[in-house]
């Protein structure tokens, strides 16, 4: 039962009188609705919606309605009331490097954040969403509707290095750290048997190009990209993927594996910083960023050109 629920329960049974059930709802639960309409100017959320069931927010910038996962304190509209936006930095430089007709991936989508706001902004972009784990997609396929998202198209299967099913290890207050192993080894884990495939086999048996790839998978990057070695090579996607070495520890390698794994095939490695991508060296233990950012010199001259700054 909620705290609100306990103050209606109170005056239901007589416990308090009619007065003091006024002043409490209002002070202990109430009035939080104007505190949240005094904050919400400062925040890239532009409205909180309460309706039977759910919350959904309505980010500022797109307009992107979100229904948030109850218990999950770490999805995107969340970290926004808390740190008044989501990624920004990152975010923008992944719009401006996405053009329109693009076929952008989202691999790891979560509940949808990035694919629906890339949909808004680039309208004739296509949008492949990936999510392996059932509840997640589930939230998923909810916001994909609210947003009317015509040109996102969701998928119920992760990817890696070899094609099976496999156990994710969920967390309820952070759906985003789902992961293939138990990142954290708590023993209240959830888990659940997920698809997952190979990105060289879902590319050969849908014909698809990939013209951007956005890669957050809790420490299992290095394997996606193994998986999807050759269409990466044919395509020169540019490629935006989280990286930390917390979680690929998890997974028995160390993260400029990954870095290696591009620069053998031509790419360059950079961190969006100050609306500029930066190059970017080998990780140590004093690497701050956790976003990175891979462009092949040749087929992404012009977005070089425009937004990089020299080594």
């Amino acid at each position: 039962m909620t705290p609100l629920n306990d103050t209606l329960t109170q005056f239901e049974q007589g416990q308090i009188d009619k007065p003091t059930f006024i002043r409490t709802m209002y002070e202990r639960h109430h009035a939080a609705l104007y505190d949240y309409a005094a904050y919400l100017p400062r925040t890239n959320m532009k409205k909180i919606e309460i309706e039977d069931g759910r919350v959904i927010m309505t980010s500022r910038d797109r307009g992107v309605r979100i229904a948030c996962t109850p218990l999950d304190y770490r999805i995107a509209p969340i970290e926004t009331l808390n740190f008044f936006d989501y990624e920004k930095e990152e975010s923008t430089m992944m719009e401006n490097l996405v053009a329109d007709g693009d076929n952008y991936f989202d691999i790891g989508a979560n509940i949808g954040w990035y694919s629906i706001n890339i949909a808004v902004s680039r309208r004739n972009a296509r949008v492949f969403a990936f999510e392996p784990v059932p509840t997640t997609y589930a939230d998923l396929q909810t916001n994909i509707a609210l947003n009317a998202s015509a040109n996102v198209q969701a998928f119920n299967f992760g990817f890696s290095d070899q094609a099976g099913e496999f156990p994710f290890y969920y967390y309820p207050e952070g759906s985003g750290n789902a992961s293939a192993v138990n990142l954290t080894g708590r023993t209240d884990v959830q888990t659940f048997q997920c698809k997952v495939r190979t990105l060289d086999d879902f590319t050969a048996d849908t014909g698809t190009r990939v013209d951007f790839i956005k890669c957050d998978v809790e420490g299992a990057e290095l394997l996606v990209f193994k998986g999807g070695i050759e269409t990466i090579k044919r395509d020169k996607p540019v490629v935006l993927s989280e990286i930390l070495r917390k979680w690929s520890a998890k997974f028995n390698y160390n993260p400029n594996e990954i870095f290696a794994l591009f620069r053998a095939i031509g790419y360059n490695v950079y961190t969006a910083q100050g609306g500029r991508l930066a190059p970017f060296g080998d990780m140590d233990e004093n690497t701050i960023p956790t976003n990175y950012f891979f462009l092949h010199p040749e087929k992404h001259r012009e977005l070089v050109r425009r937004y990089a700054v020299e080594a």
